[in-house]
């Protein structure tokens, strides 16, 4: 611990991101990462870029990306505002919209950079239970309230809220800014994106990491009435003006493109969840109702640590949270079907020895 960290530094417990090991060769079913490659749309533009370019600044306003967005969902590109990444997004909305020493909502299991935000911004926060079957309730987030924020479909859970239950939690807090993190909203459940023109305080936040196939290019979007949107700007422009680089924009700008890459490749990780769920449940395996691009999954009589251990020392990767209530649990990207089905064979093989 360095004597020259400053307070918020020494005391903060950051945010710990999914392994991305370097010593083998591993299937990694441990950061939802999309198993597909890119629209080849997007490669072709990034191949074609001209590279001279690179001594000149990128646009600052990502003016092509937002006007292919608000294209996408029918929308002003004003409403649109593009960022780094959706977690940087999300960063820069805590600060737009939430006071320090100001108290938000979010479920008590969710993703875990929420708390960690709020350390760093000095945010207070109360969680909100979820029932036995990880379901999220509505009546928690009608108490008293400085901003609200919302994985819909959750994470780690995989579990989706309906519209009708967003919509009551807006229409509860019509003062304060309700944030839903649509990260996976493309493999289950109904996107929020048509009500942002009834709802000045709904903030949507949305990804090209999952299912556009594109984690390694760093694009992450929020949707929302312009009095929104130009509160994440004002930020952004406080602390770095050109967060996109030149070729990401290209890449991300031809993503919405090829519509039909991207539905072939959402229903094709659907459809091995759909099989891989089967699979499992065949084990005894607890399975919550996915609507992502990942699975939930724990045994009563094998401990989540033991597959945990057992299959990264067979060159699989999973996620493992070891917090109350879900310390049972894994959760499991959805691979290829090879891959899955590797997965499938290991965790047969796992269980059967330890029973």
């Amino acid at each position: 611990m360095s004597k020259y960290w400053s307070d918020t530094i020494r005391n903060i417990k950051p945010y710990v991101p999914g392994e991305q090991p370097q010593d083998m060769k591993y299937i990694k079913l441990n950061t939802n990462e999309n198993p597909y490659p890119p629209s080849p749309k997007v490669m072709e533009a990034i191949q074609n870029y001209d590279l001279r370019r690179l001594r000149l600044y990128p646009d600052n306003e990502c003016n092509g990306v937002r006007k292919a967005a608000a294209d996408y969902y029918g929308l002003e590109k004003s409403q649109v505002f593009v960022g780094n990444g959706s977690d940087e997004v999300l960063a820069f909305a805590f600060m737009a919209f939430f006071n320090p020493g100001s108290t938000i909502l979010f479920p008590e299991i969710s993703y875990s950079f929420y708390p960690v935000y709020c350390e760093l911004f000095k945010i207070n926060f109360k969680t909100v239970p979820l029932d036995e079957e990880f379901n999220i309730g509505t009546n928690g987030f009608f108490q008293p309230n400085n901003g609200i924020v919302i994985a819909n479909p959750n994470a780690p859970t995989a579990k989706c809220m309906s519209t009708e239950q967003i919509i009551s939690i807006l229409e509860k807090n019509p003062e304060n800014v309700v944030i839903i993190d649509e990260a996976y909203i493309d493999y289950g459940g109904e996107s929020m994106m048509k009500y942002i023109k009834d709802y000045p305080n709904l903030l949507i936040i949305s990804t090209f990491s999952k299912s556009r196939s594109l984690a390694g290019l760093r694009i992450g979007l929020a949707f929302g009435q312009v009095e929104l949107i130009e509160g994440i700007n004002r930020v952004k422009n406080s602390i770095n003006s050109y967060t996109i680089d030149s070729i990401a924009l290209k890449g991300a700008e031809a993503a919405f493109a090829d519509e039909a890459y991207f539905q072939e490749n959402r229903k094709r990780i659907i459809k091995t969840r759909s099989r891989v769920i089967s699979a499992l449940k065949k084990m005894n395996f607890q399975v919550t109702d996915s609507c992502a691009n990942f699975l939930f999954i724990g045994h009563q009589q094998c401990p989540a640590a033991t597959i945990f251990k057992e299959l990264r020392n067979r060159g699989i990767l999973v996620r493992y949270f070891n917090k109350p209530k879900i310390d049972n649990y894994l959760r499991v990207s959805i691979g290829s079907d090879e891959e899955m089905d590797e997965f499938l064979k290991a965790v047969n093989e796992i269980i059967t020895d330890f029973i």
